[in-house]
């Protein structure tokens, strides 16, 4: 067993520490028994992508990958899971933005520290956030979103995917920015808020392109915005929001597989190796580009330092916003 390590300690040992003895013992290194895929959160686009990379994996090591949910706490059940699971490859966490890298902001008593009780495996993917709107609200632009926004607050709820996720504070960062301030109406998970938001119950939100596309393309919801620096390239006749007046506005959703810490990084380096061809191949590729994902399929080392980075971008935008959920 190895000792536990920070999270950046384990990703420079799994990817530049290793002798030709350890390289052999990671290409040789197979599962005994089922393997479980965490997925924190519930009715979400980390589920899909787990589920397309689990019968992968299956074919890979001849051993079942079962994927579990467990949301709650803005992601922090689930990942507490892993994290007391043994760091033995036989659990796996889908994880993302929320409890990796906003959670420890929000949270005045964390269960677990990202840095140092988890073990990156891979960034697989990153996508702006999309700024929707029902039909019904008749807002056509980011510029008549504030408007209405600012002189009529009341008609506007908005709802997320959960208290403290991404797409919670990134409408709490454009409220700041733009000077409006419309209710917050939080769900447990994408599916029931996008319902809600296609039904009129809310009229706006913040979501990943994967969870509204499909209502986009049907005229049940309106696409304003998107939240990165440059127009994505699936909707490039749709501005950004730093297009749109609001200055270097950015928000960037990320799904990644990671372990508990302590995994021994010849077990690492397998499922690295694994997860980076199934994440490049023709099918998944595709698959992906329909949910308008970015595929990074990163090293472990890049993914460690990806969570440090968006730990501190976060942590100031929670700062500057001053949401505290206890």
């Amino acid at each position: 067993m190895f000792p536990r390590r920070s999270l950046l300690a384990a990703a420079l040992l799994g990817v530049a520490a290793a002798s030709p003895a350890w390289a052999q013992g990671a290409a040789d290194w197979k599962p005994s028994k089922p393997v479980r895929i965490m997925v924190p959160i519930v009715g979400s686009t980390n589920d899909v992508l787990a589920r397309l990379v689990a019968p992968k994996l299956q074919e890979v090591f001849g051993q079942p990958f079962v994927v579990e949910n467990k949301g709650g706490a803005g992601g922090n059940i689930g990942t507490l899971d892993v994290v007391r699971s043994a760091p033995d490859g036989h659990t796996l966490l889908v994880g993302y933005n929320g409890p990796l890298a906003i959670n420890v902001s929000l949270f005045s008593k964390m269960p677990f520290d990202p840095l140092k009780d988890l073990a990156p495996i891979t960034l697989a993917v990153k996508s702006p956030q999309y700024l929707v709107v029902n039909p019904a609200t008749g807002i056509t632009s980011v510029k008549d979103f504030i408007a209405t926004a600012k002189s009529s607050p009341e008609k506007l709820n908005y709802g997320s995917v959960s208290v403290g996720s991404a797409s919670h504070l990134t409408m709490e960062m454009m409220k700041s920015e733009a000077g409006f301030n419309i209710t917050h109406i939080p769900y447990r998970g994408a599916a029931p808020a996008v319902s809600d938001l296609v039904a009129g119950m809310v009229q706006t939100g913040f979501f990943v392109p994967g969870n509204v596309q499909g209502f986009v393309k049907e005229g049940k919801l309106r696409l304003l915005a998107s939240t990165g620096l440059t127009r994505f390239p699936s909707t490039p006749d749709v501005p950004t929001l730093a297009e749109s007046g609001l200055k270097d506005f950015e928000a960037t959703s990320w799904i990644g597989f990671l372990a508990p810490a302590g995994t021994p990084p010849n077990i690492i380096k397998r499922y690295n190796d694994e997860m980076v061809k199934i994440l490049k191949s023709p099918d998944i590729q595709a698959r992906l580009h329909e949910m308008e994902f970015e595929v990074v399929a990163s090293s472990p080392r890049e993914f460690g330092h990806w969570i440090a980075s968006e730990t501190k971008r976060w942590g100031k935008v929670v700062k500057d916003i001053g949401v505290k959920l206890d």
